[in-house]
This record gives C-alpha cells, structure tokens and sequence, in this order.
C-alpha cells in the first residue's frame, strides 16, 4: 500500500509539471506573471513573463493594461556601444510556433508607466496581457521584493549549488 501511496503522489507531482502554466488563452501557455516592488513615489515600474507557443502560427504580444498605471507598452532593451537602450517593440513582440519568449530583467519586458498606487512585495496586482490572435488573457503579476526575482527563479538558482 506504501509503494501505491508513492505512486500515485509522483504522478500528482508529474501530472502538474506538465501543465505547469498560469494562463492559457488560444495556443498560447502563459507563465508567471511578476513585478518588483518599486520606491514610494515611483512612476513606473517593470513586469515579467514567460509565455510558450503550443500552436502552429506565430502570434504577437501587443501590450496590455493595468489598473495600477496609465501606460503598458511592451519594451525591449539592446546594448549600444555599451550604453543600455529601451524603447517600445514595432508591432508587438513575436511568439513563434514552438518557441518560449521570456520577458526578464535586463532584456525584454513589459513597462508600466504612470503608477496610481504603490506596487508592494507581496501584494499582487491585476493585469491583461492582449495578443495579436489569441486575444486578451487576464492574469495576476506576484510582486517581489526590489532586486527580486520569481520563487521559481530562486528554486532553480538553489539547485545550481
């Protein structure tokens, strides 16, 4: 009976690791919504995501909102001569078929600008993410503290050492 009990946890436990996905919506698995804490008075602020295309079509990521800040506007960063860049994605940020985009600290990333509330670790807020095809999804961003990073990035960063 002992040995059945194992089983059949492990196969709860694996089941879950193969849906591991916050949001779904059309072909498109969305994973982890998160932000930082920001200083008081800040007005703006960064946001984070992994989302993985199951479909055949490439989609696009075209912004969003949320009711902490007047502005979402997907951004990505490149390095120019050693000096760090951001500016807003042309025509929303591509989601190939097959392929998992990773919106991260230091790369691309969904900027909030004009914040009409504090964003506090620990306190998650609303958001909608709005793609191309697959249409608006509405998700929750968990917030870190500054300097932060998501649990899961902690968990893998552990089993480094």
């Amino acid at each position: 009976m002992k040995k059945l009990g194992i089983f059949v946890a492990g196969a709860i436990v694996f089941s879950s690791a193969a849906n591991a996905y916050d949001y779904k919506v059309g072909a498109l698995e969305i994973d982890r919504p998160w932000s930082r804490a920001v200083p008081k008075g800040a007005a703006v602020a960064a946001g984070y995501v992994t989302i993985r295309n199951t479909g055949a079509e490439p989609d696009r990521l075209m912004g969003g909102s949320t009711p902490v800040a007047s502005k979402f506007i997907v951004h990505e960063m490149s390095m120019d001569k050693g000096v760090m860049k951001m500016r807003p994605v042309q025509g929303g940020l591509e989601i190939k078929p097959g392929e998992t985009v990773e919106l991260k600290p230091q790369s691309s990333h969904i900027m909030m600008m004009g914040l009409k509330q504090p964003i506090e670790k620990g306190k998650p807020f609303k958001g909608s993410l709005v793609f191309e095809k697959a249409g608006e999804v509405e998700v929750d961003f968990a917030v870190e503290g500054v300097g932060g990073a998501p649990a899961a990035a902690h968990d893998m960063h552990n089993m480094h050492h």
